[in-house]
């Protein structure tokens, strides 16, 4: 499984990108670990793109969320995990 960190500065292009490519390469499941709403929005949007990018392919897309809690700079915060699979 690729895991990919996305942060609010994150370009939606270049990480959709990313995602494709490992499907692409044969990886089944893409991680993808976001922490605020700026990055969330970012990996949406990224996981839209690649949609596009791998539907020629005949790989539909799907996107299960999921809460867990990271620690950043000493203090814990509930970040958003997005597993992506190719179906």
């Amino acid at each position: 499984m690729d895991v990919i960190k996305v942060s609010s500065k994150s370009i939606s292009q270049k990480v959709a990108g990313s995602i494709a490519n490992s499907f692409r390469e044969g990886v089944n499941v893409v991680e993808i670990q976001t922490v605020g709403a700026g990055a969330v929005n970012q990996a949406i949007k990224a996981i839209s793109i690649a949609r596009g990018y791998v539907a020629p392919l005949g790989y539909n897309l799907v996107c299960t969320p999921a809460f867990y809690d990271v620690i950043i700079d000493g203090k814990e915060k509930t970040a958003i995990k997005l597993l992506v699979e190719a179906k």
